[in-house]
């Protein structure tokens, strides 16, 4: 099963939400016809998204970005040039694996992405994405897990990559945000995915000098590596 990697620069966040919905409702319309399964590579204009469990208090001044509810999974995110987006559009009854799975696939995806340009990306149990330690974005030890509270444990750690995902019908669209050099004040507009004071960082602001395209070069390959069945 190939997945062919659609490069489509800068896009506008309506036009692209809804060409994936177009998409994946032609899919759906006539399961496993084509086309096949599609990684959406691109970057937004300055925008907000509320995702399904968004709440409106955890905007506090989005001024002059627009805010879009999508139907994507999770709270409010925001977009903007610098960041590296990427929609994969898949079949999961074809690619033989479930959702949690297919969130698994692509958190792995980012974090050897990260590893390929020297930093240690951090899974926390309970809040979907990928974190980097913000005193040591390039050290190995493992994060200890807090026993004694119900909430993700942010302590010490910085957000680099949102993950949110719509599946309808087993196909997949939205997808995942990698922050590499980008205006980071917008993010200190909301609670970003619903956390209050979780900081959101990029590769920029740790050290790590990387453009746009090399880092959506090596996001795109390891999703296709990690995604395939």
């Amino acid at each position: 099963m190939a997945i062919s990697i659609v490069r489509l620069g800068l896009q506008d966040y309506a036009s692209a939400y809804a060409a994936m919905q177009t998409f994946t409702q032609a899919r759906t319309a006539e399961p496993g016809a084509e086309p096949g399964d599609q990684l959406w590579i691109c970057q937004h204009p300055p925008v907000f998204t509320q995702g399904l469990a968004g709440k409106p208090e955890h905007i506090f001044n989005a001024a002059d970005i627009p805010v879009i509810p999508t139907n994507r999974g999770g709270q409010v995110t925001y977009h903007g040039p610098g960041q590296v987006v990427a929609y994969p559009l898949m079949d999961l009854r074809r690619a033989g694996y479930f959702v949690k799975e297919y969130v698994y696939r692509i958190e792995e995806a980012v974090i050897k992405t990260l590893l390929h340009f020297g930093v240690t990306g951090h899974r926390v149990p309970g809040a979907p994405g990928i974190y980097v330690r913000l005193d040591d974005p390039q050290g190995h030890a493992r994060l200890e897990r807090r026993t004694d509270t119900l909430q993700p444990d942010f302590t010490g750690l910085g957000k680099i990559a949102a993950l949110g995902i719509k599946v309808s019908r087993n196909c997949t669209y939205h997808g995942v945000a990698l922050n590499v050099a980008m205006d980071l004040e917008p993010f200190s507009r909301i609670n970003p995915c619903g956390y209050e004071k979780l900081q959101t960082v990029d590769l920029s602001t740790i050290g790590v000098p990387v453009s746009w395209d090399e880092a959506a070069d090596i996001l795109s390959h390891k999703l296709v590596t990690y995604l395939t069945p």
